[in-house]
């Protein structure tokens, strides 16, 4: 019979990052959030579509592009209807989309807090003596995987660093490399936690 439990955490980051732009009304630089909101133009046969911004101080708005000068008939009937019923997921997805807001603004707030749903797979084993993790993420997040697993197993980073040192953690095929860059989607974990004296307190936490 296995011995090792099998997890699947899936995270959740709670703040989108917020890009920092010279608002024309306080008359310096200021943080903007997401209104959860999107502004649709029709021009024609053209669309365009911005997720609008709002400073966080005033609400000064500004506007991220999404769609610009397409074509009405090469955009999926959902995905409009979607921008001009303010879908959360959608305008989340957008918001969260740290890459593309990089490539528009030059500085962006990043927010490691997330919340973390755990999922057992298969069957609990009566006898745990290694744990495995799957990693998904429900949009990308500034969570380091160290901080993430430290705080979700209830165990300091430099326990863990003293776990990957003796190979009693392992992180995919880069290990430590891993353990300081942000979680990532499909990272895969391994934990042995034979002779570990508070092993019952870690499954617990790991959701076992």
């Amino acid at each position: 019979m296995s011995s090792i439990l099998r997890m699947r955490w899936t995270i959740a980051p709670k703040t989108a990052p917020r890009p920092h732009i010279n608002c024309n009304r306080c008359g310096g630089l200021k943080a903007y959030h997401s209104s959860g909101k999107f502004r649709v133009n029709a021009n024609g046969k053209r669309i365009d579509a911005w997720l609008i911004y709002r400073c966080v101080d005033c609400e000064n708005s500004w506007n991220f592009g999404i769609l610009e000068r397409c074509n009405r008939r090469d955009i999926e009937s959902a995905l409009l209807q979607a921008l001009e019923n303010n879908d959360p997921a959608l305008a989340r997805r957008h918001a969260f989309d740290v890459v593309a807001l990089r490539s528009r603004i030059g500085r962006v707030e990043e927010f490691p807090e997330a919340a973390v749903h755990k999922e057992m797979l298969g069957d609990r084993p009566e006898n745990i003596t290694a744990l495995e993790l799957q990693l998904g993420l429900e949009v990308p997040t500034a969570l380091r995987l160290d901080r993430l697993l430290a705080s979700q197993l209830g165990i300091s980073r430099s326990r863990l660093q003293a776990w990957e040192e003796k190979r009693s953690l392992v992180v995919g095929q880069d290990g430590a490399k891993v353990l300081r860059k942000p979680a990532r989607t499909g990272t895969a974990i391994r934990v042995d936690l034979a002779g570990e004296s508070d092993r019952e307190a870690i499954i617990s936490a790991a959701g076992g």
